[in-house]
């Protein structure tokens, strides 16, 4: 189906989280273009705000960590568009952890962020999209289906979210909304560069990534095209289609591929001071 199927988003009602930057704002600027009326959530204030004034958007800041928060965001920006059609809960973090001798705070912070935080966002949106023509798409990625080193803390939250999207698909059903789970292998944003850009993960690729980052379009071409069509799953590039039924051999080559530069990574990573790619605000009490 061609992405330029404009009229099919006309006048849709979209809600999207993590829409500061990155593949948020991108298809929130793409889906206004198509004629959605879209709204905004998200931690970044200044740069949702520019987001916002792009697409003509309501925006709400939103610690998706906090049920409260969500809800009261989502209630209040669904309220501003008249109902919900489709929501994305694209909020997301990542850093590196090596799995022994790292920092437990690096699971446990990615966790809230990408598993509670798409928990919270489907639980509050949940009600406004149950209807026929619902759509909700979880925004996982290819590391929920093939592990790499030093990303465990991403993948596990990332798996986390696929298992959320696949059950979420399934209890929803018979109120006539669909639930699409989206996997993106590398796409090019300042997520990807900030969390490949370690001296750990520049020791385990050799300066560069496992693969060339594709530009953050075909990402958003897919994210339009799954919408539109309400799929059930949602893949770029479109290599990563062919990786998802073989994840097991995949694995093993990674496993494989990755050996050899593994012990300086590992010893890197236990020693460097790096920061999540999206800063996170304090928790609320």
């Amino acid at each position: 189906m061609s992405p330029q199927r404009r009229g099919s988003l006309a006048g849709k009602r979209v809600l999207i989280t993590g829409a500061a930057r990155g593949i948020g704002a991108a298809l929130a600027i793409r889906l206004h273009a198509r004629g959605a009326k879209v709204a905004l959530a998200g931690i970044e204030p200044a740069q949702l705000s520019t987001v916002a004034g792009r697409c003509d958007a309501p925006w709400r800041s939103c610690d998706v960590r906090s049920a409260d928060q969500v809800t009261s965001a989502v209630g209040e920006l669904a309220s501003e568009l008249g109902g919900l059609d489709i929501v994305v809960a694209n909020a997301g973090i990542a850093k590196q952890l090596p799995l022994v001798g790292g920092d437990p705070a690096v699971l446990e912070q990615t966790l809230r962020v990408n598993v509670l935080g798409s928990y919270h966002t489907l639980n509050a949106a949940g009600p406004f999209v149950a209807h026929p023509g619902g759509y909700v798409v979880l925004v996982a990625s290819l590391a929920a289906a093939v592990q790499l080193p030093l990303l465990g803390a991403y993948s596990a939250s990332k798996a986390a979210v696929e298992a959320l999207g696949n059950t979420a698909r399934i209890e929803l059903h018979a109120t006539g909304a669909r639930v699409g789970v989206a996997y993106f292998a590398e796409l090019d944003t300042d997520m990807t560069s900030r969390g490949f850009g370690t001296n750990a993960a520049t020791a385990l690729t050799g300066g560069g990534s496992l693969n060339t980052p594709a530009p953050l379009n075909v990402g958003i071409d897919a994210l339009e095209r799954g919408i539109v069509a309400r799929k059930r799953r949602i893949v770029a590039p479109p290599w990563a289609g062919a990786v998802l039924p073989v994840r097991g051999i995949a694995q093993r080559v990674i496993d494989v591929a990755t050996r050899k530069k593994l012990p300086a990574a590992l010893s890197l990573a236990r020693d460097e001071e790096i920061a999540f790619t999206t800063p996170q605000p304090e928790a609320e009490s």
